[in-house]
C-alpha cells in the first residue's frame, strides 16, 4: 500500500506540472489567433455580411473569454472564426 501511495503522489505532481506548463501555452495562443483573424479581416474577404458578423462576434467573444481567463473556451471560439475565414 505504501508504494501505491507514492505512485499516486508522483502522478498528482506530474499532472499538476503538466497543467502549469500547458495553461500558458493555451493562453498565449489567444492573442495570436485574434491577430490572425484581424489581419485576415483587414485584407478583405468575399464572405457574406451575415458570415462576417458571426466571425466578428466569435472574435469579440474569444477576446472576452481570454480576458476572463477562460483560455480553452477562448481558443475554441476563436477557432470557429478562423475556420469560417479559411485560416
Amino acid at each position: 500500500m505504501k508504494e501505491l501511495t507514492l505512485i499516486t503522489k508522483v502522478a498528482v505532481v506530474v499532472g499538476m506540472l503538466a497543467m502549469v506548463w500547458i495553461t500558458p501555452a493555451v493562453a498565449g495562443s489567444c492573442p495570436t489567433d485574434m491577430k490572425e483573424i484581424d489581419e485576415t479581416l483587414a485584407k478583405g474577404t468575399r464572405l457574406k455580411a451575415a458570415d462576417l458578423d458571426k466571425i466578428k462576434q466569435w472574435r469579440a467573444e474569444g477576446e472576452k473569454l481570454h480576458k476572463a481567463g477562460k483560455h480553452k473556451q477562448a481558443v475554441d471560439t476563436l477557432e470557429k472564426a478562423k475556420v469560417k475565414l479559411g485560416i
